[in-house]
């Protein structure tokens, strides 16, 4: 770490540390941890799945990071921090439960959704997975790379309020034909928040010798899970939404092997690596960013994953238990928590999401999106963990917007 971050980050620890004390009573030790991210005054952010905060402790350490190396360019751009880089690839192979050996820092989900889709050898014919909810960076990479070949597309529809995982199991077996060779999905959707079940549908493939990519872009960070249980061969993550760090920086997985499939999307200098690092080497890139991602996994670790996804989890349970209160609000994302975690997507009864959104934004600083596909007209609300437990989302009814404070509070 720069100089003086360390220190830094220790104090910040001892800090968050005493609040773990007032757990038991009520939200003070989550109000702490809210007090770590400098969001501007009077705004209500629930668009955490579109791009998330970084905390103070984040921004700072990467300013340090980038004064250190416009102090001497040349010596820090290329290799006085190799050690350093190093350390945080270990940092984010924990996080997914993988090898360092297997994680390549990247510099977004699209990034590593192209990598794959590029590198395949697939033939005319071939058929490629893809359900309708993917996000664009996930199926814009296969047209692009594979459907000028002859490889077809297969879009099976997700339902929308799915009863269980198996429901939507179910869906990607009736998809499967002896032409699939690649499952590309989601780990969980960006538009309900539903999170798809990945394990499942990795041992359908592997029986099958499908390889299965995932994008786990509204995932990592969220809530707990291990790659290589999941039982996926590459799993690409951006880090600038649920990992806080600083944007611009992401996590590629690729199961050793499995990385036999696949090929860099840049070359420079030392391409004959044969090493995951193969997928980062740009020659020149934004290192602070790259080291600031390891200081946005210290601060999440001085939280705790378990910690951190049973907020967000008691955080859904609270915000639909209130919703399910008001006869005018429709709940488009599933109810159990192995269908949903911190989005919820939810319909104002006669309302345009996209015109409410527009106002909460203009009138009451608020922001959040506004999810039209699917039917849905619903807006997205993104809880996390510098989201208040008495949460100002919304005292509307279908008609009018209340005088009250910012949307009310449930």
């Amino acid at each position: 770490m720069a100089g003086g971050t360390r220190e830094r980050l220790l104090a910040q620890a001892d800090k968050l540390a005493a609040g773990l004390s007032n757990l038991e009573n009520g939200e003070a030790y989550w109000e702490l941890v809210k007090s770590q991210f400098p969001f501007v005054p009077g705004l209500y952010y629930f668009n955490n799945g579109s791009l998330g905060p970084s905390p103070s402790l984040v921004i700072e350490a990467t300013e340090k990071f980038r004064r250190t190396l416009d102090a001497y360019p040349s010596k820090y751009m290329w290799g006085g921090w190799n050690h350093e880089k190093e350390i945080v690839r270990s940092k984010a192979a924990a996080l997914l439960g993988a090898s360092p050996d297997e994680v390549a820092l990247i510099h977004n989900t699209t990034e590593g959704m192209n990598v794959v889709a590029c590198s395949l050898d697939l033939k005319p014919g071939d058929e490629v997975i893809l359900a309708d909810h993917e996000h664009a960076s996930g199926t814009i990479p296969w047209q692009y790379w594979q459907e000028s070949k002859g490889v077809k597309p297969v879009r099976p529809k997700l339902p929308i309020l799915p009863a269980s995982p198996a429901e939507l199991v179910d869906v990607y077996t009736q998809a499967l034909s002896p032409l699939t060779k690649v499952i590309s999905m989601c780990h969980m959707v960006n538009t309900n928040g539903m999170i798809l079940p990945v394990r499942e549908v990795s041992e359908l493939a592997r029986a099958r010798g499908i390889l299965v990519a995932v994008d786990g872009a509204q995932s990592a960070g969220m809530f707990r899970f291990d790659v290589t249980k999941l039982g996926r061969d590459f799993y690409a993550a951006s880090a600038h939404k649920w990992l806080f760090s600083p944007k611009g920086v992401g996590i590629f997985y690729a199961r050793r092997e499995a990385q036999k499939h696949i090929r860099p999307l840049i070359v420079a200098a030392g391409y004959e690596d044969k090493s995951i690092r193969r997928f980062e080497n740009y020659n020149t890139r934004n290192l602070p960013e790259v080291l600031g991602l390891g200081t946005a996994l210290d601060f999440r670790n001085l939280i705790g994953a378990e910690r951190i996804e049973k907020r967000v989890l008691d955080l859904k349970r609270y915000f639909r238990e209130r919703l399910s209160a008001k006869p005018y609000f429709k709940i488009k994302t599933p109810g159990p928590d192995s269908l949903s975690a911190g989005i919820t997507t939810v319909e104002m009864e006669g309302q345009s999401a996209a015109e409410l959104a527009s106002k909460l934004s203009e009138k009451y600083r608020t922001d959040c999106r506004p999810m039209t596909e699917f039917g849905l007209n619903g807006l997205r609300i993104s809880l996390s963990i510098f989201t208040p437990s008495r949460m100002p989302i919304t005292s509307f009814n279908p008609w009018r917007i209340s005088n009250c404070s910012p949307l009310g509070t449930f």
